[in-house]
């Protein structure tokens, strides 16, 4: 088991200090392969934060999401940190912010950006494709912003997801209405693909401008979980 808590001390940008905060979940073997194209991470970014922030994209996320000071919240995928650094301003001091990202580097430069900025309530988790390796019932809420699209084994990660979310927690999506080969994922498909593993879609909302869909859904109970071996990957849903 490797636990690294990441503060914000001189050395926070060195990539010694970014690891994993759980040992590993389910490997992705033991899952069926997504019935889809995945996207390539191509950049930390998905478009300039001026834009972002005359569409009000984080503060429509956090108004829909229900999120509020004193709330831990993971930004997963989180890139160059757009959602990481409004969301550490929100849950302020008594609340956390987890960002977590499968590119080391991304979470070097953006740990960086935190010490710059003060904010001293985020820590950084390193994942696998498969497997966010995030502390077992640690969040209130999870974002997936313009990344879905980009996870390899979406039935491995989403059921290893799980356990980090505490009871009433509700993980936000948001992605485009477009083929994942295209840097997006159906609304069909996204549904098919949690229904699987067990989780419930509470709400679908339109964001405003070129910002897509956030769909809402809640974990499945531990009672329900799925065995890795029952879930059945989705056919074709919608555009591919």
């Amino acid at each position: 088991m490797v636990t690294l808590l990441v503060g914000l001390g001189a050395s926070c940008g060195h990539a010694a200090d970014i690891g994993y905060l759980a040992p590993p979940g389910v490997p992705a073997k033991e899952f069926p392969a997504p019935q889809r194209p995945v996207a390539q991470i191509v950049s930390p970014g998905r478009a300039s934060e001026e834009h972002r922030d005359s569409l009000n994209e984080a503060g429509e996320i956090a108004r829909l999401l229900e999120l509020k000071p004193g709330m831990t919240v993971a930004d997963i995928g989180a890139g160059s940190g757009y959602h990481t650094v409004r969301l550490s301003r929100l849950v302020g001091p008594t609340g956390a912010v987890i960002a977590q990202d499968v590119t080391r580097k991304y979470l070097i430069a953006l740990a960086r950006r935190t010490q710059r900025l003060r904010l001293t309530n985020v820590t950084f988790a390193l994942g696998k494709p498969h497997d966010p390796r995030l502390p077992a019932s640690s969040l209130d809420a999870a974002i997936l912003v313009h990344m879905y699209h980009e996870v390899a084994q979406p039935y491995a990660f989403l059921y290893n997801l799980a356990p980090a979310l505490r009871p009433g927690a509700r993980i936000g999506i948001v992605d485009l209405e477009r083929p994942t080969s295209e840097h997006g994922t159906p609304i069909g498909l996204l549904r098919c693909e949690l229904t699987a593993v067990g989780y419930r879609e509470v709400a679908t909302h339109q964001l405003a401008g070129d910002g897509g869909y956030l769909a809402v859904f809640s974990p499945p109970e531990p009672g329900d979980r799925k065995a890795p071996r029952d879930v059945v990957a989705c056919g074709r849903v919608g555009p591919r």
